[in-house]
């Protein structure tokens, strides 16, 4: 038994059941946050005015994330193309009946999970772009698409989501890089700065 647990395979076994119990609490997440009920901000009541400026940040979430860590990194959970059928109505809406890039991550201020991220990037709009969006890796993608000239942000909305370790705040919102739009689905973990009680 003793050389069996020195096996390659058992090495992997054991860290592949490590990884997917790392996970669990991210497809947790990740499910509650396609079923967040959206809100324009215009209605939606914020608890504080730290999370109000955190929810309407218009430029880079990453940037400013930056700005509250010594390092900020990211795990990469998911990055492949998903057929149209896995969009829901209002994402079709908000982008185009057609294949995504489906882009998961979460992002880390200092090691500490601060941010679970969900982007849909349509085909069409990574057709002769500047980014190759299928290699970003565990780069931040604000970083990214911010250095374009080309850029807004549209079609903001905010959220509580309801999971079972409590409720998070959320927003979703697209991004025209270049004129062609992605959507970016995000939500502030329990951790992150959003929730700060500092004074402003």
């Amino acid at each position: 038994m003793a050389l069996l647990s020195n096996h390659p395979l058992m090495h992997w076994r054991q860290s592949y059941l490590l990884n997917t119990s790392m996970n669990q609490p991210n497809a947790l997440y990740l499910s509650a946050l396609r079923q967040a009920d959206w809100q324009d901000p215009d209605k939606f009541c914020f608890p504080t005015h730290i999370s109000k400026k955190w929810l309407l940040e218009k430029g880079s979430l990453s940037r400013l994330l930056e700005t509250h860590c010594q390092v900020l990194s990211v795990d990469l959970l998911h990055n492949n193309v998903v057929n149209e059928e896995k969009l829901d109505n209002q994402e079709v809406e908000l982008l185009l009946r057609e294949p995504c890039l489906l882009r998961k991550v979460v992002l880390r201020g200092d090691d500490c999970p601060w941010v679970l991220g969900r982007t849909l990037i349509p085909n069409s709009s990574m057709e002769d772009h500047e980014f190759d969006f299928t290699m970003q890796g565990e780069k931040p993608l604000g970083l990214t698409i911010f250095t374009s000239d080309d850029i807004k942000r549209d079609s903001l909305q905010v959220a509580w989501v309801k999971t079972s370790d409590g409720d998070f705040l959320a927003r979703r919102s697209r991004l025209w890089v270049n004129q062609k739009p992605m959507l970016i689905a995000e939500l502030f973990l329990p951790n992150a700065p959003i929730y700060s009680k500092e004074s402003e």
